[in-house]
């Protein structure tokens, strides 16, 4: 399940790719109050996203943050694996962040294992193929990308 801490990071993602083009900063309060997410908090999520160099910031009396690259060439999952880690629901499926499961006695014949590898791969194609760009340019776009095929 997304966090609350994701959520807000793609809110306030999604926020910063709205402002468009200008390349304007924001300043992290006015994000907060535009996206109803506590200020402090949302500190420590742009912090987290400007280390990962997915924003950077602007200092002075009209700085704040901005996307570091254009909204094309972020994706929901670069964003999401920044604030919560792995895509994969149990560790033996994440093909960034891999762990055997203490439990398992056979990888190749566990059916949870095949059939999280299957959630993992579909949601990571979903979530990494969607652009922060995508998302502004069309508001329905969720429903048309969780489509089945």
């Amino acid at each position: 399940m997304l966090s609350q801490r994701g959520r807000y990071a793609l809110k306030a993602m999604l926020n910063l790719a709205r402002a468009g083009s200008t390349r304007k900063p924001k300043q992290v309060s006015l994000i907060a109050i535009e996206e109803n997410i506590p200020r402090k908090f949302l500190e420590t999520i742009m912090s987290e996203l400007r280390e990962e160099k997915l924003i950077e910031s602007v200092r002075g009396k009209f700085g704040g943050y901005r996307l570091q690259r254009p909204a094309e060439m972020i994706t929901f999952g670069q964003i999401m694996r920044v604030t919560d880690g792995p895509i994969a629901l149990i560790p033996c499926v994440s093909h960034n962040f891999y762990k055997r499961c203490d439990d398992c006695v056979d990888e190749t014949s566990c059916a949870l294992r095949r059939v999280m590898s299957e959630v993992r791969r579909e949601a990571s194609e979903i979530l990494d193929r969607t652009t922060l760009a995508d998302a502004v340019a069309s508001p329905g776009l969720v429903e048309q990308v969780a489509a089945p095929h």
